[in-house]
């Protein structure tokens, strides 16, 4: 028989195992962007040809940077490489992609919109929101120019608590000291669209500014209530809380949620997996999409060639190597739940292979 002491430990060493994957997927992901920057600009001297494409993602530290980077190094094909039957790159000829670090959706979304970049990342919620004008891009009115590529994966809401706070239930957070990310951040918002679906408006709970990393180490001293953040499970410092903190998943699977997810499409029913946070049973919650976004009026060839790249049998192991997140990227998927329009390119590629699905 396996005592428990040999259970836990073997069970710590996979959680341990997973999130050094997980960094080593970031930090292999970010070597591919450079590389392929680095090699297309060399080439491109040599050449005189080259399309730079770049990628709005996040922070250099989180998932958007590691997916923006693996998809950067697939679609990236620098001038004089080797032909793709030849084992070579199987991107856009003479494209050269990279990962652009920045603050997030919002950013990715204003710099789209703006034409400061061709491309970015973005949670589902937050591209609604811009795509009519509301919430944080109220100020400006709609971002009309906005258009999709592909819904590239799930992200999972976390509502984290002390599993001994008395915080069980969204009811419970009413006075409360919640941290909700930076003041610009993505999660704010989302976290003020579920909140007030509750009766909770800002003012009915105290909203604490901080990276996901300060929040953790305030959940752990007791200084907040609660975090309040979305991503792809599981995430690495949400992991590290659990390991020495006992904490508790608030879940989101009554009738106030389900009334959420039949007013906004693109908000979908998750679940975070039982053991996957130490100490954390099965938990339901809310899931948001993240969407590969471009320009109206970028090239509509342009755009179909990056998105037949994206897609290309090769472009699998590519995808595979950036870690867990790059495995939920799926063709069959890429059109669930889009917000707003496909580009007329991509919409091209999706009709052109509709029997591959």
């Amino acid at each position: 028989m396996i005592s428990t002491r040999t259970k836990r430990a073997a069970i710590g060493r996979t959680r341990r195992g997973r999130r050094t994957a997980i960094r080593g997927a970031r930090r292999r992901a970010a070597v591919l962007g450079a590389v392929a920057l680095a090699v297309g600009l060399w080439s491109a001297q040599a050449a005189g040809a080259l399309t730079y494409f770049r990628i709005g993602t996040g922070d250099a530290s989180g998932t958007f940077f590691a997916i923006g980077s693996a998809i950067a190094g697939a679609i990236s094909n620098p001038p004089g490489s080797r032909a793709c039957d030849a084992g070579g790159s199987c991107g856009v000829p003479d494209l050269i992609a990279v990962a652009q670090t920045s603050q997030g959706s919002i950013d990715n979304i204003r710099s789209i919109a703006a034409g400061q970049i061709e491309s970015g990342l973005g949670q589902a919620d937050l591209v609604y929101w811009a795509s009519i004008g509301e919430s944080v891009f109220r100020d400006n009115g709609p971002v009309e120019n906005l258009r999709a590529i592909a819904n590239l994966y799930q992200e999972s809401v976390h509502i984290v608590t002390r599993k001994h706070g008395g915080v069980w239930t969204i009811d419970d957070l009413a006075g409360r000291r919640i941290a909700v990310g930076p003041e610009q951040s993505d999660s704010r918002v989302t976290a003020r669209l579920i909140l007030a679906a509750y009766g909770l408006r800002e003012i009915e709970y105290e909203p604490v500014f901080a990276s996901l990393g300060d929040a953790a180490r305030m959940l752990e001293a007791g200084t907040v209530d609660a975090i309040f953040t979305v991503g792809p499970y599981p995430i690495p410092i949400i992991a590290d809380l659990a390991s020495t903190t006992p904490i508790h998943l608030i879940p989101l699977d009554d009738p106030v949620t389900a009334k959420l997810r039949e007013q906004y499409g693109f908000l979908a029913v998750d679940v975070i997996p039982d053991g996957l946070y130490s100490g954390v049973d099965a938990t339901v919650t809310l899931g948001i999409g993240a969407l590969w976004l471009v320009r109206a009026d970028l090239d509509p060839e342009l755009v179909y060639e990056v998105t037949k790249s994206l897609w290309h049998p090769k472009t699998r192991l590519i995808l595979d190597e950036a870690g867990p997140i790059g495995r939920q990227l799926h063709r069959e998927t890429a059109l669930a739940a889009l917000p707003i329009a496909l580009h007329p390119g991509a919409a091209r590629y999706y009709a052109e292979t509709a029997d591959q699905r």
